[in-house]
């Protein structure tokens, strides 16, 4: 392990603390640590070409003139990226959904950005994680049978 010396001003370090003490780290470093993991995780923009594995989180007004409807069509013509979706009902007239997608970075961002930018959706959010080799894909995407019995 490594020893980096870093200058925070006040006003960061106070909130790095309440960060650590949220998270239940143990020290600053730790929280640090956690950070730049998650920082490193988000890829440049120019990694458009790779593939991913993405979580949409969308909440939406279903009473929305036909937006129900557009978010149905809009996840139909995109089926060969869509892996699943939980819909929830919030309350009478709000709905949370979360969509698993699949496919080319770049792709399911457009994707994404067309959905979140729907009048009616009220927040959303796409959590990218990059895809590894089609052959570790395979071996982390297989489907396991359930023993019998």
């Amino acid at each position: 392990m490594q020893r980096v010396t870093v200058t925070i001003d006040d006003e960061l370090m106070g909130a790095l603390d309440r960060y650590m003490e949220a998270g239940g780290h143990q020290n600053r470093s730790e929280a640090v640590r956690d950070l730049v993991r998650a920082g490193l995780l988000k890829e440049p923009k120019t990694d458009g070409a790779r593939n991913c594995i993405a979580a949409l989180v969308y909440v939406y007004d279903h009473e929305t003139r036909q937006l129900s409807k557009k978010l149905v069509h809009d996840h139909h013509s995109h089926a060969d990226m869509s892996i699943a979706t939980l819909h929830v009902h919030l309350d009478e007239a709000t709905c949370l959904e979360v969509s698993l997608l699949k496919g080319q970075k770049s792709e399911v961002e457009h994707f994404a950005g067309h959905l979140i930018g729907e009048r009616g959706v009220r927040y959303g959010q796409l959590v990218v994680v990059p895809a590894e080799t089609e052959e570790a894909e395979k071996t982390h995407g297989r489907r396991h049978a359930l023993p019998q019995g």
